[in-house]
């Protein structure tokens, strides 16, 4: 069934009590913190069948969408169990790699390389290929847990900010292209690159000082032996499906409150939607960008909306693929991520609140 053109009371404050519990719930009860996957996917069930938008087509997508991006036959599920299993049997030689680069490249100059250049090929590789390097990476580094967490925060934001410049990065980059082929944008491969490249490409060099910076501090000299790798292969293959269950439970989730979107978040000024478009952090931003993006906005609005949708991917565990690898790798809780996310995330969404407010202003946007 389609959506309703007016808003129903019920199904708005059935919709927005499900908003609110996937943003509470995870940081208030520890067995919910540990059961993410499920509860959201117990979230995007119910979701679905308060809008009364169940079809085929939606189980068809959630089922697919972890084994298939782009209609290749390959997805983030068969990445992160190939390349989970890559490094169970190999982990000594990819370790003593890592460590050469890094006793040669210095930690602090190796962090620097390390988010810039992860957040740039995104892009190419796809955000999941990257998403499973750098959990990998993270999780060999000789470093304590608070700053290992802090690393992975700040490099899924790069990441997850890198991804948007090709339409091959990541799901929402495909559909906000796929959208706007026709006229008057007629997108095409380079288009996100032109509108979003001088903001984003800067944005990741900035963030990828500030890691370097916050890192510098941490000193050890060169690193000769190899640490232990302790990951069973039970759980390499469980995390595989659990990322899957994550993902199909981000499109129930994102369907079910598509209502939402179209009764409220995208009749609002594009000012306030940037900021509304926060909800991105818990939601599967390609679901946002699929209802929000299309020909009959404006340049400025398309790029104000895209930019929100990108930089908030990274406040909480939900709101990236990048995200839900690293977490899932590291073992990394909701409240540890939104600790280091959320002021990072409001920060970085400030600044270029600001600055797009200021490009309006003297360009008359």
């Amino acid at each position: 069934m389609g959506i309703p053109p007016e808003p129903i009371l019920s199904v708005s404050v059935g919709l927005f009590t499900i908003l609110a519990l996937v943003l509470i719930l995870p940081f208030k009860f520890k067995v919910i913190e540990e059961n993410l996957e499920a509860f959201f996917f117990l979230m995007g069930i119910l979701a679905i069948t308060i809008s009364n938008v169940w079809s085929y087509e939606i189980v068809k997508d959630a089922l697919k969408a972890p084994i298939s991006i782009g209609g290749l036959p390959i997805g983030i599920f068969q990445v992160v169990l190939i390349a989970g299993l890559t490094i169970y049997f190999f982990n000594k030689q990819i370790y003593k790699a890592l460590f050469k680069l890094l006793n040669r490249l210095g930690f602090t100059f190796f962090t620097f390389i390390f988010v810039f250049v992860l957040g740039l090929i995104s892009s190419l590789i796809s955000v999941i290929v990257t998403a499973v390097i750098l959990a990998e990476i993270i999780a060999a580094l000789p470093l304590k847990r608070e700053k290992k967490i802090e690393l992975t925060v700040l490099t899924c934001f790069s990441v997850g900010m890198g991804a948007a410049l090709t339409p091959v990065g990541e799901p929402l980059s495909t559909i906000a292209v796929s959208n706007l082929r026709g006229p008057p944008y007629y997108a095409g491969f380079l288009f996100l690159f032109r509108m979003l490249g001088i903001y984003i490409i800067p944005g990741i060099f900035i963030l990828a000082l500030f890691t370097s910076y916050r890192m510098k501090k941490l000193k050890f000299g060169n690193i000769n032996e190899i640490p232990e790798y302790t990951e069973t292969l039970r759980r390499v293959i469980i995390r595989a499906f659990r990322v899957y269950l994550f993902v199909a439970a981000l499109i129930f989730l994102g369907h079910g409150l598509s209502p939402l979107v179209f009764w409220y978040f995208s009749k609002v000024p594009p000012e306030v939607l940037y900021w509304i478009n926060m909800i991105s952090a818990v939601l599967d931003n390609a679901t946002l960008t699929a209802a929000e993006i299309g020909p009959a906005l404006t340049y400025f609005q398309i790029k104000s909306a895209l930019l929100a949708l990108l930089i908030s991917g990274g406040i909480l565990i939900p709101g990236n693929i990048p995200n839900i690898v690293a977490a899932g790798r590291l073992r990394i809780s909701s409240k540890e991520w939104a600790k280091i996310g959320f002021p990072v995330g409001v920060t970085i969404m400030l600044i270029y609140f600001i600055i797009l407010l200021l490009e309006r202003v003297c360009f008359g946007f």
